[in-house]
Parts: structure tokens; C-alpha cells; sequence
């Protein structure tokens, strides 16, 4: 019976470090300033640490959220970022920081972020927004959408890794602010990369993805998609 329990009690114990590893790696030190690493003959997963005695406060400070981003795009939308690159005092700390102006009608395309989940807080506006389940095991159902209609003063959550998007109903311009939990979160824009990669999907294998014409490919694959 103790040898059972023994057995059960390390098995349990391999598993926890697995559970543990759900964001960011935890730090190792009070804070482990980034500094600019394009040139380093070794790579690590996040950022090398600047020497601490040459850390300031600049480092921890970001400005700027307070002014509205162009939102001149094509979609009507700006995601005016705070991660790593742009606040070196973000490394290993497992959190970051965006700001999305919408127009009226604006919308943040369907994306996912790899490597964080996010939750949003509605400044201003009206904005229809939503997340798609991952593929189910029953081979019979469909991918399951939540989405609301949030307004000022709301909250809603984007699990990690599932696509979703944020859409302005309202007629006037639209702020939203959100939190992620990496540094680094990563963002995959659907369309941008589908229509858009370098060098583009063989068409044939998109045409038939998605049960169109090959023209319609084609077209999609002509325009000239940026990242927002």
C-alpha cells in the first residue's frame, strides 16, 4: 500500500511542473532589464538581461497610451502595442499592454495571440466582439462562437491561442484597452497570413481549404495586405 501511494505521489509530481508553465516563465531576479539582442551569437527564450547597474527608470516607462492611434487603415483599426520591444522593463515579467482604436465600423480582424490569453476593458464606444472554440471531437458539431455586445466599463476574456476579434457597432469612434499575459504575446492575423505570407500558399491548397474558385484566390492574394 505504501509503495502505491509512493508510486501515485511521484506521478503527481511529474505532472505539476507541466501545470506551471502556463505564461511567461517566472523571474529569477527582481527584474531582468532587455536589451537589444540582433546581434547576440546566443539566443534565449525572451530577452538578454541589461547589467542592472546600467538599469534606469526609463526602462519600466512607456508614454504615449493617452493618444489615439491612425486609425486610417483599411479595417479602421490601430493596436498601438506595449510588449517587450517597446518597454525593455517588461522582460520576464509575463505581462503586456495594448491599446485598439477603433472607427465606426472599425474592426480588429480575427487573430490569435500563440503565446497569451487577454482580457479587454471598453473605454469608449460600442464594440461587438467574440472568440471561436477550438475544433471539437464529435466530427458532427461546429466550432462554438461567444460573443457580446460590450460598452464602457465592460470586460470580456479571449482564452490563449483561440481566434478572436472586435468589431465597432457604434457610429462614433471606439478605445479599448487590454492586458496579456506575456511579454511577447505574438499576434497571427488570419487573413494577412492565409492571403498574405512570403511567399504565398500555393493557391490550390487555400482554394480548396476554403471551397472557392481559385480566382477568388487569386484575388485575395493580390491585394496588399499589411499587418494593422
Amino acid at each position: 500500500m505504501l509503495a502505491t501511494r509512493f508510486a501515485l505521489f511521484m506521478a503527481i509530481m511529474a505532472v505539476v511542473p507541466s501545470l506551471g508553465y502556463a505564461s511567461d516563465p517566472d523571474p529569477l531576479q527582481d527584474f531582468c532589464v532587455a536589451v537589444d539582442d540582433s546581434k547576440a551569437a546566443v539566443f534565449v527564450n525572451g530577452k538578454i538581461c541589461k547589467n542592472p547597474k546600467n538599469v534606469t527608470a526609463d526602462d519600466f516607462f512607456f508614454s504615449g497610451l493617452n493618444r489615439a492611434g491612425n486609425i486610417s487603415s483599411p479595417v479602421g483599426s490601430r493596436v498601438t502595442q506595449v510588449f517587450v520591444n517597446q518597454m525593455p522593463g517588461l522582460n520576464t515579467q509575463g505581462i503586456s499592454l495594448v491599446r485598439i482604436d477603433y472607427a465606426s465600423n472599425g474592426l480588429n480582424p480575427p487573430h490569435v495571440h500563440p503565446r497569451a490569453s487577454e482580457i479587454l476593458f471598453v473605454q469608449q464606444g460600442t464594440l461587438y466582439v467574440g472568440f471561436i472554440t477550438s475544433n471539437p471531437q464529435n466530427p458532427n458539431r461546429r466550432n462554438t462562437l461567444f460573443a457580446k455586445i460590450l460598452h464602457p466599463g465592460d470586460v470580456f476574456v479571449f482564452p490563449r491561442g483561440l481566434i478572436h476579434f472586435q468589431y465597432n457597432v457604434g457610429k462614433a469612434n471606439a478605445v479599448a484597452f487590454a492586458s496579456l499575459n506575456s511579454q511577447n504575446p505574438g499576434v497571427v492575423t488570419l487573413a494577412n497570413a492565409v492571403f498574405g505570407s512570403e511567399p504565398p500558399v500555393y493557391p490550390d491548397v487555400l482554394a480548396k481549404a476554403f471551397q472557392v474558385d481559385k480566382k477568388i484566390i487569386d484575388h485575395l492574394q493580390s491585394l496588399p495586405w499589411m499587418q494593422n
